[in-house]
């Protein structure tokens, strides 16, 4: 039989390597290798050390975060090794360290180390360890700025995706478009992965659609409309009904009958007239490479003169061959309004020639959108079905970073804290177990964190829960359901069983299903009820304790 350490050692060989190929052992601050070199000075680098990373406000004024970075990490530690070019760096630049140090650095992988984590995608909170990871002193410290790096941006670009969701509703199509604006390459793929974990669908990055299957959507920008000046200029004119039954020898003449019933329907008089050509002819073009997805950008000259009536003639003429155009896209302009008369002449159209379903028509919108927009738009009434929004999505243009840290919070099985004058980054002391207590209408009601060698929560318990800081905050909770939250991701030499990391779609699943999970006021964009994280009350006697004793006294002269 296959012993549980074979069984994940197995498993963990066919992790592969960072998306990245630049998150290597190098990518870290030049502090940790001086640390690890200290430590291994000292004699202290195989010492057994836990540390917590977590974050201690959630961001963008909300009181939730979407976890995301994980699987990342998890390949960065399955394929940890420093190459010998890597080491001759580290020479180069630490010239005075002995080489002893150097031979150690060449042996050290991730074997004994182990990981533990909250499920990526999970909706998380301040002060909860996100990831407790223990191991030799020394390798644990290089792995704290990857992991910070990995976990940082990408649970802040899907809690900023999580958000636009929530506000967007789930009805609603979402359409990521920001690798233009995006902070670089990586910031623009990293962007694209995590913002599908938060709930967008799909993605302009065609990159990001190879290397983790997220579904690629575009059409065409006002480049190629303008970049038309007559329909003298579509060379190839047929086009193959959807069936193959037969061809369209002139689509061109076709979407000019259409154009011309439409500029004299009756229904529609005073909303149409004569028409930009070379837009048409951007459309018809667009529509003879793309019949089964045309979708056309209707802002280049005048939406309601010429983009919409262009683009229903377009879409009529393809509607006699069998297809269904897929709508338009708004980039510019009044959109609440916009999309609003689109609708009506889309309905127009539908009851003028009876076309069933016209008037469903999809309606997208981009123009620089984010949150607060899309907040206003839903208050003013809209026809959007599909918003693509970029800029500051991609970038967190409200928040630039998360701030994750990574704390040392046990060493040789000693408890160990930081202290601060500002109660805000002291952190929690030992390794602990983390839970999620449920109250009887299935909402989360606390996440609770106890020392490793306390009996767990258990449902139906009676359980006094704790503020970490604060001794008049404590309430009693009866859970109905106790989850808990650790699970193990990197066993290192332990027998504990590794988890298997989910695909991107399962992520992506778990993400919205922890959204709906949530109690609404704690979701809400303006003054959200503040989620309650806690301590049992044997740990919150222990971190006062050792707080009075590692605090230096003053005196007073």
């Amino acid at each position: 039989m296959e012993s549980m350490a074979e069984a994940n050692e197995s498993a963990a060989a066919s992790i592969p390597a960072a998306t990245n190929p630049m998150v290597t052992p190098l990518l870290t601050d030049q502090y940790q290798y001086t640390m690890a070199y200290a430590y291994w000075k000292a004699g202290k680098h195989r010492e057994r050390a836990v540390f917590d990373l977590f974050f201690r406000k959630s961001p963008f004024g909300g009181e939730y975060t979407v976890f995301g970075g994980l699987e990342e990490c998890i390949r960065f530690v399955a394929n940890f090794k420093l190459e010998d070019e890597e080491i001759s760096f580290l020479q180069s630049v630490m010239p005075r360290c002995e080489d002893g140090f150097f031979e150690f650095l060449r042996q050290i992988d991730c074997s004994d180390v182990e990981v533990y984590a909250i499920p990526e995608g999970s909706v998380v909170f301040p002060k909860v360890p996100l990831m407790r990871v223990e191991g030799p002193v020394a390798v644990v410290q290089l792995l704290e700025t990857p992991f910070v790096n990995l976990v940082n941006f990408a649970s802040l670009v899907a809690t900023n995706a999580a958000r636009h969701r929530l506000v967007a509703g789930n009805s609603k199509t979402l359409l990521e478009f920001g690798l233009r604006r995006a902070q670089g390459p990586d910031g623009g793929v990293s962007a694209s992965k995590y913002c599908y974990i938060g709930g967008f669908d799909a993605t302009s990055n065609v990159a990001a659609g190879k290397l983790f299957g997220i579904p690629l959507r575009g059409t065409h920008s006002h480049a190629f409309v303008s970049s038309f000046t007559s329909l003298n200029e579509i060379v190839s004119r047929a086009l193959q009904c959807r069936d193959g039954t037969s061809t369209c020898k002139d689509f061109v003449n076709l979407v000019q009958t259409w154009l011309n019933k439409l500029q004299h329907a009756v229904s529609l008089r005073g909303l149409t007239g004569a028409t930009n050509e070379s837009e048409l002819a951007a459309f018809i073009s667009y529509a003879l490479a793309f019949p089964h997805n045309f979708l056309a950008l209707v802002d280049t000259y005048n939406v309601m003169r010429s983009g919409l009536p262009n683009f229903c003639a377009v879409a009529l003429a393809l509607n006699d061959l069998g297809y269904k155009a897929s709508g338009i896209r708004l980039d510019s302009g009044d959109l609440s309004y916009l999309s609003i008369e689109s609708r009506k002449f889309f309905n127009a159209i539908e009851k003028e020639f009876c076309i069933a379903g016209f008037g469903k028509t999809a309606i997208a919108a981009s123009n620089d959108l984010n949150e607060e927009t899309l907040d206003a738009l839903n208050k003013q009434g809209h026809e959007i079905d599909t918003y693509g929004i970029g800029t500051h999505l991609v970038t967190c243009y409200s928040q630039a970073a998360l701030g994750c840290v990574f704390k040392l919070v046990e060493i040789n099985n000693q408890p160990r804290m930081k202290l601060s004058e500002d109660i805000t980054k002291v952190s929690i002391p030992c390794k602990k177990r983390c839970f999620r207590l449920y109250g009887r209408e299935g909402f989360p009601l606390v996440d609770l964190m106890i020392g490793v060698n306390e009996p767990p929560p258990m449902a139906g318990d009676r359980i006094l829960c704790r503020h970490p800081f604060i001794e008049s905050k404590r309430a009693y909770v009866v859970p109905q359901h106790v989850e808990e939250l650790l699970k193990c991701y990197w066993p290192g030499k332990s027998h504990e069983t590794r988890e298997e990391l989910p695909s991107l779609q399962d992520i992506r699943n778990h993400c919205m299903q922890q959204l709906q999970k949530m109690r609404s006021d704690h979701m809400r964009r303006i003054n959200p009820t503040p989620y309650k994280i806690s301590v049992s009350g044997r740990l919150y006697d222990f971190i006062h304790f050792l707080w009075l004793n590692e605090a230096p006294v003053g005196e007073l002269q």
